[in-house]
């Protein structure tokens, strides 16, 4: 087992939850633009240290989740600027470049120190 990436979130936006209707969260960094800001959960921008894959677990807080598949963007956006959509449909094929997308589920309730890891087993 090794942590490839690890965050806590800083802060929300105004509107960070309203996405949760759609079973999904976005992370950004602190320095997200003005017009971005309200949508999202804010957190520092962190590297990653390795190759985030289907299979891999993302942890948010004291929940676990399988990631199904990764958009080819994700891991490049999340590096560099701390911005990553969270998809809970399990889906097994990317439609958005951005986004990582982990097994059906609930989504979490995040809140201003919330703990965020991405799980290499192997």
């Amino acid at each position: 087992m090794k942590v490839i990436y690890e965050n806590k979130v800083l802060g929300a936006g105004a509107h960070a939850e309203d996405f949760r209707a759609t079973n999904m969260i976005i992370l950004f960094g602190a320095t997200a633009p003005p017009e971005l800001k309200d949508y999202c959960y804010l957190v520092n921008v962190n590297p990653i240290d390795g190759q985030i894959a289907a299979g891999d677990i993302l942890r948010i807080g004291s929940n676990f989740y399988k990631i199904t598949c990764v958009g080819a963007e994700a891991p490049v956006t999340l590096q560099g600027l701390g911005h990553c959509t969270i998809s809970f449909t399990g889906q097994t094929e990317p439609e958005m470049a951005g986004t990582l997308y982990v097994e059906q589920a609930e989504v979490p309730v995040l809140g201003k120190g919330t703990e965020i890891q991405i799980i290499k087993y192997g």
